[in-house]
């Protein structure tokens, strides 16, 4: 499980087996969803820490990601878009353990909360 949280991007199916792990109590990380609150409230994937929406990332990225800096962090939106430009920012910055949940909520098939 370590080698999935070493990744730049991971899937759906990645994804269901990584919270499968942190629940058990085996791995730790956060699990940011950046779509908007809109989308959020529609339904999401159960076990997100965090709603962080693109539209203010300009007020909460560098806050968090100093406050962040030694975790793993996934971020996943609706098709993996937004959280690939996010995860590509915090990447060029110098974060070492931020991975993008690609095909986002669209792909996954675990469980989704409301």
């Amino acid at each position: 499980m370590q080698q999935l949280l070493q990744k730049k991007d991971i899937n759906s199916e990645e994804l269901a087996t990584l919270l499968k792990e942190r629940e058990a109590g085996k791995i730790d990380f956060i699990l940011v969803d950046v779509r908007e609150d809109m989308e959020y409230k529609m339904g999401h994937i159960k076990g997100v820490n965090m709603l962080k929406p693109t539209t203010t990332f300009a007020q909460w990225a560098e806050s968090f990601f100093n406050e962040n800096q030694d975790k793993t962090i996934i971020f996943t939106c609706r098709t993996g878009s937004r959280s690939a430009q996010v995860q590509n920012v915090f990447a060029q910055n110098g974060h070492k353990n931020a991975i993008n949940h690609y095909g986002g909520i669209m792909s996954y098939r675990g469980e989704i909360e409301k």
